[in-house]
């Protein structure tokens, strides 16, 4: 997609057209732009794309204040947290286009003054106690559909790995999320898989408050890992234990772990030069 093609599919108010449809080529030759949100409207944003994901594609029930505007995403974690965000870039001159990816981090400081970490809400996490200090948990993660591509993942990643290491935090905890639209079973499936490849060392195993029932034994046809798994696995990324249940979001969560240290030479030296 060139520079003259987005502009001739310009943004409106409400975001990217839903006629933007560029082919997985063209979304290699765009530029992205990574920011912090530092203002409200700039969480909102955010808030809107996880709606648009969440709610609309996905059929979330999502669980908002009463308070909440329409067509956002919030729940009480929010305010606690920090907000990644990605935009296109639309033209030589830099300027960019709405947000169309977003990472929502809850840092150890802003987990205490939040009474605890999201993921608290389905997992017992008091095994990672010892890691809690320098740990950040990573959550609310969504590309727009029409921009779903390596690119803004390895954007997304690469800032993540440098505000780690701007900070001194070493671990990353969060949930990999698989649909349970076919009841469990590809969850059930890829737990079994990644549990005989990719399971953290035992002392780091967590329990699932509502664990996915799990079928026995291993599938006839190992399935095959979503790419946003496939990309935190290849980052070094290890699975705490069986999936939970999120009702809400008819979903099958995998706890997951990563050490900054376990990440390979080669994203290190692509994400933060060293």
């Amino acid at each position: 997609m060139t520079v003259e093609q987005i502009q001739r599919s310009a943004p409106n108010a409400s975001g990217w057209p839903p006629s933007l449809r560029a082919s997985p080529a063209a979304l290699q030759e765009l530029r992205y732009d990574i920011s912090w949100a530092h203002h409200e409207h700039e969480v909102r944003e955010a808030q809107r794309l996880r709606y648009r994901v969440f709610a609309q594609e996905m059929g979330a029930s999502l669980q908002v204040p009463a308070h909440a505007p329409p067509g956002h995403d919030i729940d009480r974690f929010d305010p606690f947290c920090e907000h990644l965000l990605v935009r296109a870039v639309t033209d030589p001159e830099h300027n960019t286009g709405p947000v169309i990816g977003t990472y929502r981090v809850l840092t150890p400081a802003g987990a205490k003054r939040a009474g605890g970490l999201y993921s608290e809400s389905e997992f017992d996490l008091s095994p990672l106690a010892p890691l809690r200090s320098r740990a950040i948990e990573l959550g609310r993660t969504c590309v727009h559909p029409d921009f779903r591509s390596g690119g803004v993942i390895t954007a997304l990643w690469g800032e993540l790995t440098r505000y780690m290491a701007r900070h001194d935090y070493d671990s990353m905890i969060g949930c990999a999320s698989v649909s349970m639209e076919d009841g469990g079973r590809l969850a059930s499936d890829l737990w079994h898989r990644l549990s005989a490849t990719h399971m953290a060392p035992e002392h780091w195993h967590v329990k699932p408050i509502v664990p996915l029932p799990v079928q026995s034994g291993l599938p006839s046809v190992l399935p095959e890992v979503p790419p946003l798994i496939k990309g935190y696995l290849r980052c070094g990324a290890k699975v705490l234990g069986p999936p939970a249940i999120d009702s809400h979001f008819n979903t099958a969560d995998l706890p997951i772990l990563m050490h900054i240290a376990d990440l390979p030479a080669r994203y290190r030296r692509h994400f933060i030069g060293a």
